[in-house]
């Protein structure tokens, strides 16, 4: 079983230090480190944002919300007395001259450690922010920055914002974060490849007929309807999670697990793109929003009515045919499919093989049907092998598809760090295998711009769904055109 080890003594600087995403996950996760005696005492977490508060204002709000956000049970009174000794909290607007002195003061002491800013805030501040900490030699050679995603909203913008980072910082100090390649079942996506030989001589075209990711949510907007609705399901998920899971499912072996050659392989895949213009944009692509409908049996509204903009066009589902133009998936179709407001939340991941070339079977013993490997990221992680095995007793040969299950919780009986916890604890090591390249970032926007581009030379329209279904009919239409079929988790 694998071991907790301890990092070195760090400083770490949150950005954007009281609001959700701080509060939600990244404090609830470095508490869970703080249990496992991962983090030194001598560590030290510096939360930073506009907004004026006392120390120990700052200290209860974090203690609310670990109350509120971590699991039942795993708030622990004696570890919190020393987390809360490691907090401190400074006021900053970082557009802006005042606090940052006093900021530098207190971090820029210590140049023998690990110093880490954690940028959870909107991108359009990154390139401010680095700017600032350059002005204000924070940056020094133990110094690392973290962008939390989007990074940027279009290629033009995300070349300046790696531009604006990239002038303070060196790439190798920058850490482009996707939390979904923090997840235990993403990862093992290179063991499940790379450590079993009867896997990758069967990894390509002929013995592979189609991929399948799916990334599916059941609430909708909530309170972020107004920056989703700048935004849509194309680029809040597909421009990051989903293209990264493709170039993990997709890329080339890597000559070893150095973080250069595994991003070097992923950036392989994702200029193997074949680009989706407004040729092909309609038979490739749909588009969706959610209308009111019932969710696990619950009435929900629709997206109109839930962010107040009945007149949108916003997409919140969003599936498309993606093609890889390399030697080992030529003809081989990605489907890609994402939204809100869908029966359940799950992630997963389908390699459908091929069926076998002949059945020596008679047809009343049942059809065989192809292999199915299942990479479950959420909510129960684990892998899934289907294979082909007679029914047993004495009622005649029959045919039946039977799973393999592998599921993580129950092989290994221990609470294993979750996305982000796993992360931050990368960043502090120096780790940058699981984080983005600037060129993987600007490869998957010009990509995703494509997309964009012919939506709007086609005028391609969003077409509804009822909230509880698994997106537009024209998405079953998508693959079905192909002689193909989602996987139905509910099945």
């Amino acid at each position: 079983m694998a071991k907790f080890v301890p990092v070195e003594p760090f400083d770490l600087v949150i950005f954007g230090g009281t609001g959700d995403l701080a509060m939600r996950k990244l404090l609830p996760s470095l508490f869970h480190r703080d249990i496992d005696d991962q983090i030194s005492d001598d560590s030290r977490i510096v939360a930073v944002s506009r907004r004026e508060m006392s120390h120990e204002a700052f200290i209860e709000t974090v203690q609310s919300a670990l109350r509120r956000f971590l699991p039942e049970g795993h708030f622990d009174e004696s570890v919190w007395q020393r987390f809360a000794s490691r907090l401190s909290y400074y006021a900053v607007d970082v557009l802006e001259e005042d606090g940052w002195g006093e900021l530098a003061g207190a971090v820029g002491a210590h140049t023998d450690r690990v110093r880490v800013f954690y940028l959870a805030t909107a991108p359009q501040l990154f390139g401010p922010i680095a700017t600032a900490l350059g002005r204000h030699e924070l940056q020094h050679g133990q110094t690392r920055i973290v962008l939390e995603k989007p990074v940027g909203s279009d290629l033009e913008s995300a070349r300046a914002v790696n531009g604006a980072v990239g002038a303070v910082f060196s790439e190798d100090q920058v850490y482009r974060i996707d939390h979904y390649l923090g997840k235990e079942s993403v990862q093992n996506l290179l063991a499940l490849r790379f450590s079993n030989s009867l896997f990758e001589p069967l990894w390509r075209r002929g013995t592979v007929d189609h991929v399948e990711i799916t990334v599916a949510e059941d609430i909708g907007v909530g309170t972020r309807g107004e920056f989703y609705d700048r935004t849509g399901a194309l680029v809040d998920m597909v421009q990051n999670h989903l293209l990264q899971l493709l170039c993990l499912v997709a890329m080339e072996p890597p000559a070893g697990l150095d973080p250069a050659q595994i991003r070097g392989e992923k950036l392989k895949v994702l200029r193997a793109l074949r680009p989706i213009t407004e040729l092909d944009v309609e038979a490739s692509t749909v588009r969706g929003q959610y209308r009111r409908g019932a969710v696990h049996g619950e009435a929900v509204s629709g997206y109109g009515e839930e962010t107040g903009i009945e007149s949108s066009s916003t997409e919140t589902f969003v599936a498309i045919k993606a093609m890889i133009d390399n030697w080992r998936w030529a003809d081989v179709p990605f489907y890609l499919r994402t939204g809100k407001r869908l029966p359940m939340k799950t992630s997963h991941i389908v390699v459908q093989f091929s069926p076998v070339a002949h059945s020596i079977f008679p047809p009343q013993t049942g059809r065989p049907e192809p292999n199915q490997l299942t990479i479950r990221l959420q909510p129960d992680e684990g892998v899934t092998l289907s294979l082909m095995t007679k029914e047993p007793g004495p009622g005649g040969f029959n045919l039946r598809s039977l799973p393999l299950n592998l599921t993580f919780s129950e092989q290994f009986h221990v609470r294993y760090p979750d996305a982000y916890e796993r992360l931050l604890m990368e960043v502090l090591r120096g780790n940058q295998a699981l984080f983005m390249h600037r060129e993987e970032v600007e490869s998957a926007w010009a990509w995703i711009d494509d997309v964009r581009n012919g939506w709007e030379q086609r005028g391609q329209p969003v077409v509804p769904y009822a909230a509880g279904t698994w997106g537009p009919t024209d998405s079953a239409l998508l693959v079905g055109r192909d002689e193909r079929r989602w996987l139905d988790p509910t099945e």
